[in-house]
């Protein structure tokens, strides 16, 4: 078996292309002598002459042209792939798809997002706006490079689960609920009003039924919302009571809006965590911005 390395192809191609030792070991910055060597070695060791030699230059034999010509395709086809790959390694080109529930987009994501597009401008972001349950599916079917979601997400392997951070969620209601929030409530005494909640299919609809069960209700939903960000405009127009971040109404200009209502039993804590898939690496677009996630998280 003949051993031709990647050097001699690498010269050949040179040489060919510009028709001369000289150009060929000034761009690879070698000595023409070794320049010449190699390719009397690559003759030598195809059994061919490649190059005939003059006064005016070099130009290429039969079976130089018909060397060159896969040569040619071959190198400049690495040489894309390196581009691509520097590239991609230093952020100048990629992309990254991130499946999110809305609570984790407002909780944690979206600052990340923006420090993240501002340092890396050309990686382009595709973010999913899903529920827990279609955001880690997105992960684990490889049509998300990363999910953002709440608690409960009830993962198995392969998926990897990391907590980001914690939150609380607390019972509010709108301007037209009389003396609800005027002391601490039992959940028994909270079930005669109407509640507004994300729907059956969704893990904080599971995170809520276990709450209640814990203490023997059954939490019934009279007002079906289809994302988080629409709870709170569904219970400051009064169509019922329900349990949103508390980062939601922190800091906002509460009066005749909407008011808390301050529960005896404890509302568990939730978190945001991500999920990513642990059988393969991240591509170097994907690994920055969970990089960027952690940092965020204090992790």
């Amino acid at each position: 078996m003949m051993d031709i390395t990647y050097d001699y192809y690498r010269i050949f191609y040179y040489v060919a292309k510009y028709k001369s030792f000289t150009r060929a070991a000034s761009i690879l910055m070698n000595s023409q002598p070794n320049i010449t060597r190699s390719m009397n070695n690559l003759e030598r060791q195809l059994g061919c002459r490649l190059f005939i030699r003059s006064n005016r230059g070099v130009r290429l034999t039969a079976d130089g042209e018909s060397l060159y010509k896969h040569v040619a395709v071959a190198f400049e086809q690495l040489q894309t792939a390196e581009r691509e790959l520097e590239n991609a390694a230093n952020l100048r080109s990629g992309s990254v798809t991130i499946s999110a529930t809305e609570t984790a987009l407002h909780g944690i994501l979206l600052p990340v997002l923006r420090a993240y597009h501002a340092k890396y401008p050309d990686v382009h972001l595709r973010i999913q706006n899903q529920k827990t349950h279609s955001a880690v599916e997105a992960v684990r079917n490889r049509l998300a490079d990363l999910a953002v979601v709440t608690t409960p997400t009830q993962i198995s392997r392969p998926l990897q689960e990391t907590r980001l951070l914690d939150f609380h969620e607390v019972l509010v209601c709108g301007a037209n609920c009389g003396d609800l929030p005027d002391k601490p409530r039992h959940l028994a005494e909270i079930k005669e009003y109407p509640m507004v909640s994300l729907g059956r299919d969704s893990m904080t609809f599971q995170f809520y039924n276990d709450f209640f069960f814990k203490y023997g209700l059954e939490y019934t939903v009279d007002v079906e919302a289809a994302t988080a960000d629409q709870l709170l405009p569904l219970i400051t127009n009064d169509l019922g009571i329900g349990f949103v971040p508390e980062s939601l109404i922190e800091g906002r200009n509460l009066t005749d809006q909407v008011y808390r209502i301050p529960l005896i039993e404890e509302v568990p804590v939730r978190s945001i965590c991500l999920i990513e898939y642990s059988g393969s690496a991240l591509d170097s677009a994907a690994a920055r911005l969970k990089e960027m996630l952690l940092q965020a998280a204090g992790r």
